[in-house]
């Protein structure tokens, strides 16, 4: 009923290709993409552990935009560039003055001009950084298998200018090929399609592994992981790779992940990527999750842990569609990628389960959003769903902002325009208009508002500055269907209400008939209310024994509970969770709450110095912030 004929998704998308180039700057970015854009990537990688460095060699397919350009710009940090050639000629070069977390504009001049619709071959040859910020070379004993040495990188935001010399901004998308030299007691995989391997012919003791991504996509979804990696097979286009430690686990754990793929299916259009793998990162993985092409990355502290695991991953399968096939054209309008994903997951739940956990899981998010709206002030522009990202270090602004009032928005116009399905029409379109292309919020806006075109008068009364342009929470709370959040809300009521008398009452049976994502809700109502008493945390312990579950969601929220209550008989646990795992969503706020303790504050500080330089390097910075050690990503190096 609301749906645009093809012919005019053509004109659409004609017309935006035709016009964002020249209108859209990126702040966090140097590169000259208004002037040129790149169409490929030809990548040639030499990983060397002996000197956490990769030798590469790239050759950047770029066209022109503009009649007698004669120069451009790429993005680069803590690069050392050794040469630079177009189309086989040398080309003169200069690293421009290094910005504090931008990194430095590598200007090429070029031999010759090139008129509108050109391409030229730029090809340079460098080395990467030991302190590249979207690399982390893991010791032997950093590994599961204690044997062998790991790579893997984290290239979103900014972050792959640390490993490759492009235009490193979602504005431009391209295809890639790659050929990765590594020890041949190694495994390289890589956000491609394998596409072969052979011996190193310049080195005997090396081996050659070949990638192809034929689907055009932006630089910071470029992935690359070396190691003692084996693999299963659990689909028909799903392999599950990790060290061959956890693999089998991983595979277990991962098995519906078909399933999931055939629902977001159905409810997103094909799955144009070919491969969907997965792979289980070592501990030191900053995020759950991240969406590399082909390669999903995933955290181990998802393995054992029920639903919480299904919700990642279906989570990442969704960016297969929002953010990697309909991208943000600059990290201001990030929400597109992550409100629409985190929408879709909830979908993809709702079809597994039911629509009473959809509603659960959003419920949930409104006060994951509460909290990290808490954490950075509700009148900070970076709460903002579009902020002013101008001299604002991407890292920095990463929260659960874009997500979860990304999400609400998403839900808030679900609710005036008919419900689920008539939405979900409206989202399966958008990602058929934008396939392919990098966008902002505006063109959202105006496609919304030509889709449900007889609904005009709804949209205009949505007050889109207080949701896009206002600090804090967003100026409207959805209604949610509360039935499965009952049960946890008066569990809750019944601890912060209990005297010493009552607690007697409490039993193991409380938790019987819940749900772990029922258990995570009931702590996390916990953790919006004054801390409990003392008495109250050590009962909660001997009744329900959350010292021994293993599901990282419920662990982690427990350990906040007993710190905030000054138990000092689960310091020694939060600081074990805090350092044994390097995923920012539990490594950040156990830092934090175990410095706001006075008595540990000291022990907070020492034991993060003695762990830092086993941490990502993102991770690393933002606790040293955390903290008030030191200023910027000197703190991480």
């Amino acid at each position: 009923m609301y749906g645009i004929a093809v012919c005019s998704c053509a004109f659409w998308r004609t017309s935006l290709n035709s016009r964002v180039m020249a209108t859209v700057t990126d702040p966090s970015s140097f590169a000259s993409f208004s002037k040129c854009i790149t169409k490929h990537l030809n990548l040639r990688f030499h990983v060397d552990f002996d000197h956490h460095a990769i030798k590469g060699n790239v050759a950047l397919t770029i066209e022109a935009l503009e009649n007698k350009l004669s120069s451009l710009i790429l993005d680069t940090k803590d690069l050392k560039i050794n040469k630079v050639t177009a189309n086989g000629q040398d080309a003169k070069f200069t690293l421009g003055t290094a910005h504090s977390f931008n990194g430095s504009p590598l200007e090429i001049t070029l031999p010759f001009e090139l008129s509108r619709g050109q391409h030229v071959i730029i090809e340079v040859s460098y080395e990467t950084s030991p302190q590249a910020f979207a690399l982390q070379w893991l010791t032997p004993e950093q590994t599961a298998g204690k044997k062998h040495p790991y790579l893997f990188s984290q290239c979103q935001a900014t972050h792959c200018r640390t490993m490759i010399p492009c235009q490193d901004t979602p504005s431009v998308k391209h295809t890639y090929y790659a050929q990765v030299s590594v020890p041949k007691e190694l495994v390289a995989v890589m956000s491609a399609v394998r596409d072969g391997q052979e011996a190193d012919p310049k080195d005997s003791s090396r081996t050659i592994y070949r990638f192809r991504q034929a689907v055009a996509m932006p630089s910071y979804l470029i992935a690359i992981v070396v190691g003692a990696l084996e693999s299963r097979e659990i689909g028909p286009r799903t392999t599950v790779w990790s060290e061959k430690e956890m693999v089998d686990l991983a595979a277990y754990e991962f098995a519906e992940t078909e399933t999931m793929l055939k629902t977001a299916e159905q409810l997103a259009g094909p799955y144009v990527w070919g491969q969907y793998d997965l792979l289980v990162l070592p501990p030191s993985f900053p995020y759950g999750g991240m969406e590399n092409p082909c390669l999903t990355f995933a955290t181990p502290t998802l393995l054992a842990g029920d639903r919480s695991l299904a919700s990642v991953i279906a989570h990442e399968i969704s960016h297969s569609w929002t953010g990697n096939l309909v991208t943000n054209k600059t990290w201001e309008h990030f929400w597109l990628n992550e409100g629409h994903t985190v929408y879709l997951e909830r979908m993809i739940a709702g079809r597994l389960f039911n629509e009473q956990f959809r509603q659960f899981k959003a419920m949930g998010g409104w006060k994951e959003l509460q909290d990290s709206i808490n954490t950075f002030g509700a009148k900070n522009p970076l709460t903002n769903l579009v902020p002013d990202l101008n001299e604002v270090n991407t890292d920095e602004a990463f929260s659960l902002v874009p997500y979860e009032k990304g999400f609400a928005l998403l839900y808030h116009l679900e609710e005036l325009l008919g419900g689920p399905e008539v939405f979900m029409g409206f989202i399966k379109s958008y990602i058929q208009m934008f396939a392919y292309s990098s966008i902002t919020t505006d063109d959202w806006k105006n496609y919304l508002f030509t889709y449900f075109k007889d609904k005009v008068d709804i949209l205009n009364k949505v007050d889109w500055n207080g949701w896009m342009y206002t600090p804090g929470m967003p100026p409207v709370k959805p209604q949610y269907d509360t039935t499965l959040a009952d049960a946890c809300n008066a569990l809750c009521k019944r601890w912060i209400k209990a005297s010493e008398a009552d607690l007697s009452s409490f039993s193991a049976a409380d938790l019987q008939k819940l749900s772990s994502h029922q258990v995570i809700e009931f702590l996390a109502l916990l953790l919006h209310e004054d801390p409990i008493p003392l008495s109250h945390v050590k009962r909660m312990q001997e009744v329900y024994n959350f010292n021994a579950v293993k599901n990282s969601e419920i662990r982690f929220r427990w350990l906040r509970v007993c710190v905030l209550a000054k138990w000092e008989g689960a310091v020694p646990l939060a600081f074990q969770m805090a350092t044994e795992q390097g995923r920012m969503k539990f490594t950040r706020p156990l830092f934090r709450e175990l410095y706001n303790f006075d008595k540990y504050r000291e022990q907070a500080v020492s034991t993060f110095l003695k762990y830092r330089s086993g941490m990502h390097p993102v991770t690393a910075m933002l606790v040293a912030k955390d903290l008030k050690i030191g200023q910027g990503q000197s703190t991480a190096l």
